[in-house]
């Protein structure tokens, strides 16, 4: 008997109405009892070679119909988990294919050769990347370079870890787990970096980044503002998904006069709502909060940057009334801690922008219980193919 593909469950499986979970099914496929899959009107060819080994992508099977239910399927479970009426579900942003400009590799010894690339799913070992369909073009040309420049300083069974992120002057690496000390080995990295043309490469040996080349600044354009982008610092995945998000960020708090922007990184929000307000910007990590502050000074933006650890000092409900609106932008963990006070505040608008269904749901129940409302949700799939779901919430009372 023939079995219905009803719904996605939150790892990517496909669901029937009686609880059985098939791997590989989209909405609307048959499962036979001995788990054969009819492919339905949603189910997808998969367009990469590597899929479903690599896990990178765990979704590649299904259209771009599905994956946009299964975003919104994320969030409202996490919400109804948590007893949080639901709000305006908005159309969700889907990045493109091959538009990521940031990635995390790695790269192994094996033999004679060197493998690169993400891992398997659920294990350690590592996919050797032969074409990807979610790295932008410019990102992919290098693994076939990097994986040759690796074969000649990794050590047998040794692995790296190499970093990936599209600057304003060209690519960044930072490669993890390598120490070149000898001439030769260093004369090769200064060869590779200048014939691929690239913005910065430094190498990582456990003491942290060392930058072996970089003929000018690396920075990032954000709201118009050059950013130093300090070596490994975290930048949204797809230009694209960062406008989306700043799109949402600012229709809550348009027309405020002064905004708090938690976690606030490298400036993604603060330095954009600058322009028209003046923003308090503040992030835990020393490096990117230097960078915003110097950044904001150069271009002359009411920026006050705050290096504080909201985590361990989170704003009080009075230092927070002061500001019109609130942007947070929480780690995976969310923000439990800036949350209880937030419950507590004089405020009447927030922009809540999260990388977690689960934190973000469990958080915004404490602010329900301070008397704030949640009026939308719009999910963002800037991780194309994965289960990752992004998103950002308009709060108010």
């Amino acid at each position: 008997m023939n079995a219905v593909i009803t719904r996605l469950a939150a790892r990517g499986d496909g669901a029937t109405d009686d609880g059985r979970f098939v791997a590989l099914a989209a909405p609307g496929d048959l499962v036979a009892d001995d788990g054969t899959i009819t492919p339905g009107p949603h189910h997808a060819t998969p367009p990469c070679r590597h899929f479903p080994k690599c896990g990178g992508c765990q979704l590649q099977h299904i259209d771009d119909e599905s994956y946009a239910a299964f975003l919104v399927d994320r969030v409202a479970g996490a919400l109804r988990a948590q007893g949080v009426a639901l709000p305006e579900m908005r159309a969700p942003h889907l990045s493109p294919p091959r538009t990521r400009r940031r990635a995390a590799l790695r790269a192994e010894r094996i033999g004679h050769r060197v493998v690169m690339g993400f891992n398997e799913e659920a294990s350690h070992r590592i996919v050797d990347l032969a074409e990807c369909h979610i790295l932008a073009p410019d990102l992919f040309a290098l693994v076939a370079p990097l994986r040759a420049l690796l074969a000649t300083m990794l050590d047998r069974k040794k692995g790296a870890e190499i970093h990936l992120t599209r600057t304003d002057q060209g690519m960044d690496v930072l490669i993890s787990g390598v120490t070149v000390d000898e001439l030769a080995a260093t004369e090769a990295l200064t060869y590779f970096a200048a014939d691929h043309r690239l913005a910065r490469l430094a190498l990582d040996d456990g003491y942290g980044p060392q930058v072996r080349w970089e003929p000018d600044a690396a920075t990032v354009a954000l709201g118009g503002v050059p950013v130093s982008l300090p070596a490994g610092a975290f930048l949204q995945a797809t230009p694209d998904g960062e406008a989306a998000l700043l799109e949402g960020v600012r229709e809550i708090v348009d027309g405020a006069a002064t905004i708090a922007d938690l976690f606030a990184g490298l400036g993604t929000f603060a330095l954009p709502l600058s322009a028209r307000a003046k923003v308090l910007a503040a992030e835990g990590a020393r490096d990117p909060v230097l960078a915003l502050k110097g950044a904001a000074a150069r271009a002359g933006r009411p920026v006050v940057a705050d290096h504080r650890d909201l985590f361990r000092r989170p704003y009080t409900a009075k230092e927070l009334s002061r500001f019109d609106a609130v942007v947070i932008d929480p780690p995976r963990a969310g923000a439990k801690e800036q949350v209880v006070e937030l419950a507590g505040a004089d405020l009447a608008r927030m922009a809540y922008v999260s990388c977690n269904p689960a934190t973000f749901a469990r958080d915004v129940a404490t602010l329900a219980a301070g008397g704030w409302r949640l009026d939308w949700v719009r999910p963002i799939g800037q991780f194309r193919w994965s289960t990752h779901v992004e998103l950002v919430a308009a709060l108010a009372r």
